[in-house]
C-alpha cells in the first residue's frame, strides 16, 4: 500500500518502482505509481475535505500539527534512519534533517500570526477588517535533497492556513514521504485533508495539470520549474511557488583566519555532497599570494574528506549522491569543463566503479571562454580568479540564477558594496552558504525562484488576504453625499 487517497492506503494502478540505497543498492522502498485516476481521486478526497478542514478553527489546526511535531520527535532516530539509507546522508545531517522539520511547526505558526493572521481596526461607524483564507487544494512537489524537510516547508504551513494538499515526492525517495505522512495520520489529520500519491514523471504530470487543483507549491530543477511556469502561464487563478536551484557565488578576499575561511568554503561546496540547492558552485578567489595560499589550504582540507555509506562509524562529513547514475553525470560535467580548458586542482573521482560515493573535486576555470551557467548537483566546485573586487561582483553575477551569494572578508565595507550589488535572495557573509534560516525567507530571483520565498514567507503563498469595511448594522451616514436626497 503505497498511496494515500482520503484517509486510506491503497496500492498504486501504475508502473511498479523502488528507491535505492545509492552505494549498496539494495531496494529500500518498493510499490506501484499513482495512475492519472488515482491522482484524480486524490484531488477530489482534498477537494470533499477542504469546506471541513477550512472551517476548523486555527487552534484546531495548530493542535494537530504540534502532535505531528510531537510525533516526529518521538520517531526521530527512526526517521533519520530512513532518510540515510534512501539519499546515502550521513546519520548526523538526516537527524538535523528531522530536527529541522520540528523546528517548523513553531516557525510556521509563528510566521502565520505575523504575515497573516486576522486584524481589526475600529472606526467611529464601524471597523476595517483583515483576514486570510486558504486557498483550497494545493499540490506540493517535493526534491531527493531533503526528501523531508523541504516538502514540510510547504506542507505545514498549507495545512496550518486551511488548505488540503495532495503531495507528490520524488520517485527517489518514496520511503521518507510515506513515513511522514503515516505520522501526519496518527497526529489525527482528517480523511482526505493530506493525500500521497506517488509516482514519477507521469504523475507528477497528472496533479500539475490537475483542472481542481488552486495551487502548486515545488521544490526542485530550474528546468522542471520553468516548465510548469510555462505550463501555468495564462492561469492567474492558480498559485505556484517556484523554489529552484543555483549557480551560487562564494568570493573570498581580506581575510586573516585562512583556517576559518577554508572551513566556511568546504561547508558551503561539500556539506551533503554539494546537494544543496544553497551550495557555493564557484568559488571566487583574489589573484596573487593570498588567494594561492587559501587554494592550497582548501586543496589540502578537502582532499581529506572522505565519503562513506550513511550508517557508517565514525561518521563521514559526506556521504553518496542520489544514485550511481547521477555520479556518472556529475563525473562527465567535469570532464566537460576540463575539455573547456579548465585545470584540475583536485579530481572528483567515485570511490568504485559504479559508485554513488565521489570525493569532493575543484577545478580552476579561470578565463575558460563558454563556461555553463549551470548547476552541478554534486561535490564539484569551481573556481576562478579575479584581479579586483569589481572583478568578482561582476563574475559573482554572471549567471542566470539568483538563489544564493556569500563574502568571506574581514572588510565591512567590502560586504556593505556586496549586499547591494549581489543578485541573489540568500546573501551571507563570513557565513557558508547553506546557512539559510527558516526564520527568514527562502527564495531567488532569476531561474532560482518565482518571486514567492518560503520558509518565513511561505504563510504569504498558503492563503489569501480578505479585506473589508464591516458594521453591525446599517446606518445613514450622519452628513448625506451632495445631491443625494432622502427626504
Amino acid at each position: 500500500m503505497s498511496l494515500l487517497i482520503n484517509g486510506s492506503w491503497v496500492d498504486g494502478h501504475g508502473g511498479a518502482f523502488s528507491s535505492f540505497n545509492p552505494v549498496s543498492r539494495l531496494p529500500v522502498w518498493t510499490g506501484k505509481s499513482a495512475s492519472p485516476a488515482q491522482v484524480d481521486g486524490a484531488v477530489s478526497a482534498a477537494r470533499k475535505a477542504f469546506p471541513f478542514w477550512r472551517d476548523t478553527t486555527l487552534d484546531y489546526r495548530i493542535g494537530v500539527i504540534q502532535r505531528f511535531a510531537e510525533l516526529l520527535g518521538a520517531n526521530k532516530a527512526a526517521l533519520a534512519d530512513q532518510i540515510g539509507i534512501e539519499t546515502g546522508k550521513p546519520r548526523w545531517e538526516s537527524l538535523t534533517e528531522v530536527q529541522s522539520m520540528i523546528a517548523k511547526v513553531d516557525i510556521s505558526i509563528r510566521a502565520w500570526h505575523e504575515r497573516t493572521g486576522d486584524r481589526t481596526t475600529p472606526q467611529v461607524d464601524g471597523r476595517i477588517v483583515l483576514r486570510h483564507r486558504p486557498h483550497g487544494v494545493v499540490a506540493v512537489f517535493g526534491p531527493y535533497n531533503f526528501p523531508a524537510h523541504l516538502p514540510n516547508g510547504h506542507l505545514v504551513p498549507a495545512l496550518l492556513a486551511g488548505n488540503c494538499a495532495v503531495f507528490k515526492p520524488s520517485e527517489l525517495t518514496p520511503g521518507i514521504a510515506e513515513a511522514s505522512v503515516r505520522l501526519w495520520l496518527q497526529a489525527g489529520l482528517p480523511p482526505g485533508v493530506l493525500n500521497l500519491v506517488q509516482g514519477g514523471r507521469e504523475t507528477g504530470m497528472a496533479l500539475a495539470q490537475h483542472p481542481a487543483i488552486d495551487g502548486l507549491y515545488f521544490t526542485g530543477s530550474a528546468a522542471t520549474g520553468v516548465s510548469l511556469h510555462q505550463q501555468f502561464a495564462g492561469l492567474p487563478q492558480k498559485i505556484l511557488a517556484l523554489e529552484m536551484g543555483g549557480n551560487n557565488p562564494l568570493i573570498v578576499q581580506d581575510v586573516a583566519n585562512l583556517d576559518a575561511a577554508v572551513h566556511h568554503i568546504v561547508q558551503s561546496a561539500f556539506v551533503s555532497a554539494g546537494q544543496r540547492c544553497t551550495c557555493a558552485r564557484r568559488l571566487l578567489l583574489p589573484l596573487g599570494a593570498e588567494g594561492d595560499r587559501l587554494l592550497r589550504r582548501l586543496i589540502e582540507v578537502s582532499a581529506r574528506i572522505l565519503p562513506d555509506n550513511w550508517n557508517a562509524d565514525p561518521q563521514p562529513f559526506i556521504g553518496a549522491v542520489i544514485t550511481p547514475a547521477a555520479a556518472v553525470h556529475l563525473l562527465a560535467a567535469q570532464q566537460k569543463l576540463l575539455a573547456l580548458g579548465a585545470t584540475s586542482l583536485l579530481p572528483m573521482q567515485a570511490l568504485t566503479e559504479g559508485s554513488a560515493l565521489l570525493s569532493p573535486g575543484i577545478v580552476d576555470v579561470t578565463g575558460v571562454s563558454g563556461l555553463p551557467d549551470q548547476e552541478y548537483f554534486g561535490p564539484l566546485l569551481q573556481v576562478q580568479r579575479y584581479r579586483d573586487f569589481d572583478q568578482a561582483i561582476q563574475l559573482a553575477n554572471a549567471t542566470c540564477f539568483g538563489l544564493s551569494a556569500g563574502l568571506i572578508s574581514d572588510r565591512h565595507e567590502l560586504f556593505e558594496r556586496f549586499w547591494r550589488e549581489a543578485r541573489a535572495g540568500v546573501v551571507n557573509w563570513n557565513k557558508p552558504l547553506t546557512g539559510a534560516s527558516s526564520a527568514s525567507p527562502f527564495g531567488g530571483i532569476g531561474l532560482s525562484g518565482n518571486h514567492r520565498p518560503s520558509a518565513w514567507y511561505a504563510a504569504d503563498y498558503c492563503a489569501y488576504p480578505v479585506a473589508g469595511i464591516e458594521a453591525d448594522n446599517v446606518q445613514l451616514p450622519a452628513e448625506l453625499s451632495p445631491g443625494l436626497d432622502m427626504s
